[in-house]
């Protein structure tokens, strides 16, 4: 019989097709997922995040049974369910106080950033929104038209502005990143962007698909300060460095700010499909049948998402998350004085990059090494991807439960996967059916 993948190659539609390497899996538990030639594959990408709790974690089966054995029904567009209600009520309690109005349930962040997009502008009369460079903030119209990702096949939106996010590797320094970032921005609204003509600026604590770039201290507290000065909603997009993977429950609590509206998707169902905004009654409830479809809130991935919520709570993820990153990120330091490939590695928690160059000096970036390096890790037996606006950062979000002897191998086989890339021992024409990022 042919293999999983070449089945699939057969059958199934490339347009949502994102791939590295040819991988093909029929289970998994915990870290790790079996690949359909019997293989065990430590996930370092938990599947861009969603993953959270690793792969069939108890948890999720228990709740999702639970909420199956006795449906209630498959949405909540025209009859509250329970389940969604002790979801909101659950995120409510966990976002700062302004933003403690109301929940919206979707399908993924990309419809979740869509609606606040739509809602953000509607409520306030304000035609404009600002993001970042680099940002992606989903794949949907909507969505990819506040975001700033130059892979996106999308038009970006009339009222957008982007803005460069801070990049203290690039810039040499972190204070340099961050003033010449915040500088931009007062020029901006001293000149062809009026700020009262702003709706919302769209934020990522952390800039995942960008780069895994890490704000420098301070940058979004004076972001915050400019935002409050014109009446400017920030929205804090946490959908995949949120829920704990920072080290904290929400990245943006790194930065010490407010934000106005939360987006929460990813990791929030455990591997279901449910995201969540979290903001004002005022722009929450702006407008009745906004933003629907027909399987939101659907109750089975509501009792998921609660289930991930509460197990992060009472098996100390979060804290995990910073003491697994921890021993992960020292072991990449370690590897990085070994690997001239190596210029950096940044992040937080369970959130890191490592950027790729092919000249520390130079610092160009080594994007073709990269696509080698996780197509070697995954023949050694591990899973990650790369990501950046130049496809040179390998990014690792593994599962919240990762153990510090699993961040161990996995960085033992990435090491092994660098040493052969800059070997030359990898055969390049392996790329050729893969495009990346």
């Amino acid at each position: 019989m042919p293999g999983l993948y070449a089945r699939e190659s057969r059958s199934v539609s490339k347009m949502a097709h994102l791939r590295f390497f040819p991988q093909a899996v029929v289970g998994g538990s915990g870290a790790y997922l079996t690949a359909d030639d019997g293989r065990q594959l430590l996930d370092f990408s938990a599947s861009w995040g969603a993953a959270s709790l690793g792969h069939s974690h108890p948890a999720i089966r228990e709740a999702v049974g639970r909420a199956l054995s006795d449906q209630a029904g498959a949405s909540y567009l025209s009859s509250a369910n329970e389940a969604c209600v002790l979801l909101a009520e659950k995120l409510l309690s966990l976002v700062p106080e302004r933003a403690r109005g109301r929940v919206w349930f979707g399908h993924s962040g990309s419809d979740a950033n869509e609606t606040v997009a739509r809602i953000v502008v509607a409520a306030t009369g304000r035609p404009r929104i600002l993001a970042f460079h680099g940002a992606y903030h989903g794949g949907t119209i909507g969505s990819m038209g506040v975001s700033g990702h130059p892979a996106q096949q999308g038009s970006r939106a009339e009222g957008l502005t982007l803005v460069p996010y801070p990049n203290s590797y690039a810039a040499g320094s972190p204070e340099a990143a961050r003033d010449a970032a915040l500088a931009h921005l007062e020029r901006l609204f001293a000149t062809e962007v009026p700020p009262e003509e702003v709706a919302a600026f769209f934020i990522e604590p952390i800039q995942s698909d960008g780069g895994m770039l890490v704000p420098p201290d301070g940058f979004f507290k004076a972001v915050e300060a400019l935002c409050r000065r014109h009446g400017i909603l920030i929205v804090s997009d946490e959908v995949k460095v949120g829920l704990g993977r920072s080290g904290r429950f929400n990245a943006f609590e790194h930065s010490g700010i407010e934000p106005d509206i939360v987006v929460f998707g990813k990791g929030l169902g455990g591997g279901l499909p449910i995201s969540a905004v979290v903001g004002p009654e005022a722009i929450m409830n702006h407008s009745v049948a906004f933003s629907l479809q027909t399987v939101h809130g659907n109750p089975v991935c509501a009792a998921a998402a609660l289930a991930v919520l509460q197990t992060i709570e009472r098996d100390h993820l979060i804290l995990n998350a910073d003491r697994s990153g921890k021993v992960l990120r020292e072991a990449l330091d370690r590897l990085t004085a070994r690997h001239t490939l190596i210029g950096d590695v940044r992040g937080r928690g369970l959130a890191l990059g490592i950027e790729l160059v092919t000249d520390p000096a130079s610092r160009e970036p080594a994007s073709r090494q990269a696509a080698l390096t996780v197509y070697r890790a995954f023949q050694l037996g591990l899973v990650l991807y790369y990501v950046g606006v130049q496809s040179n950062v390998l990014e690792l979000t593994p599962p919240l439960t990762l153990t510090p002897a699993e961040a161990e191998s996995g960085v033992a086989m990435l090491g092994q996967a660098l040493a052969d890339v800059a070997a030359g021992r990898i055969d390049e024409a392996l790329l050729g059916d893969f495009a990346g990022w």
